[in-house]
């Protein structure tokens, strides 16, 4: 499958999806709604507080969640794509015991993207991983969902793409 963006990029976007602060900020307001924002530390208690900072910024930066008065924070249209994804990416993890047969929703998640990024990029100059899905011979072809998950994803939010130029050394 072809990509219009360059290993780098995608490298960049699975990066940032592949939070686990992330993940578990989305997934949770995804199957639980609005987390009004003084419950945030105990709603994700195994999350740090700097974890949480992080991931709500992140979040917001990314126009996936936003401050709704009365509720707290809530998904954007964008965020419940994101969560659509992530739900995807983790039933064909399951589905395959990817990447083994007991493992938590988030690093099935972080090591399915991995896979589902290597299946986007056809071309791999710098190096790109292609992590190994397992051997079963309809693991690849049942990534046929999540992969157009992230692939349209990625199409619709392309500034998580943006590859940052490393700093001058002075």
């Amino acid at each position: 499958m072809s990509t219009p963006f360059t290993p780098a990029e995608v490298r960049q976007a699975v990066e940032l999806l592949a939070s686990r602060s992330l993940i578990r900020l989305v997934t949770e307001i995804y199957d639980n709604g609005a987390i009004p924002p003084r419950r945030l530390a105990c709603t994700l208690p195994d999350l740090s507080t700097h974890q949480l900072r992080s991931a709500s910024d992140t979040a917001r930066a990314h126009g996936l969640v936003r401050i709704a008065p009365g509720s707290g924070l809530e998904l954007t249209e964008t965020g419940t794509e994101l969560a659509d994804l992530y739900d995807a990416t983790a039933r064909w993890a399951r589905r395959h015991a990817y990447p083994a047969p007991l493992c938590d929703f988030s690093s099935r998640i972080r090591h399915s993207l991995d896979v589902l990024a290597a299946s986007l990029v056809t071309e791999h100059a710098d190096g790109f991983p292609r992590p190994n899905a397992g051997n079963l011979p309809s693991a690849e072809a049942d990534l046929a969902r999540p992969c157009a998950l992230l692939m349209q994803w990625l199409t619709d939010n392309p500034q998580v793409t943006v590859v940052s130029e490393p700093e001058p050394v002075a």
